[in-house]
């Protein structure tokens, strides 16, 4: 596992403002602080108690509401995508990008599907006066049973 903590990483604090300034929202230390931990390596999905440990990990004092509001912030300012897993949980993934996921249910974690490995026959129609924003397709995977 990869480490992520802040010690091991040289600050991406200059970068990490003005990607929030650009996006509407303000720097302040925990959102900082959170967007360090959630931008400093590859695209990741995430939930908001993951994201509580590595905080926790890393001494960045924080609650766990805040974490929830934070990211739903960064959901909002488009920084990250939420992936609604039920109706209890859900993971936020850095990669923004046109893209499905396999959801393992063994090991509560988030694969990618690229975007092109999915094909639609038909969409229904959006109702009267909407449109279709995005289609997020997530399908429950789970280690096969031996015969």
């Amino acid at each position: 596992m990869p480490d992520r903590s802040l010690a091991a990483h040289p600050s991406h604090r200059p970068c990490v403002t003005a990607v929030l300034r650009i996006a509407g929202l303000r720097p302040t230390r925990q959102r900082v602080a959170l967007a360090e931990l959630l931008f400093h390596g590859p695209h990741r999905h995430i939930s908001a108690e993951q994201l509580h440990a590595e905080a926790s990990t890393a001494n960045v004092n924080v609650s766990l509401a805040t974490i929830y509001n934070t990211l739903h912030q960064f959901h909002e300012a488009g920084l990250l995508r939420e992936v609604a897993i039920d109706a209890s949980r859900s993971y936020f993934d850095t990669d923004t990008s046109d893209h499905h996921h396999f959801f393992v249910e063994d090991e509560q974690r988030m694969i990618d599907i690229p975007a092109d490995a999915v094909e639609f026959k038909t969409l229904p129609r959006a109702p009267s006066g909407m449109e279709v924003a995005h289609v997020d397709v997530v399908i429950r995977v789970r280690k096969s049973q031996p015969e």
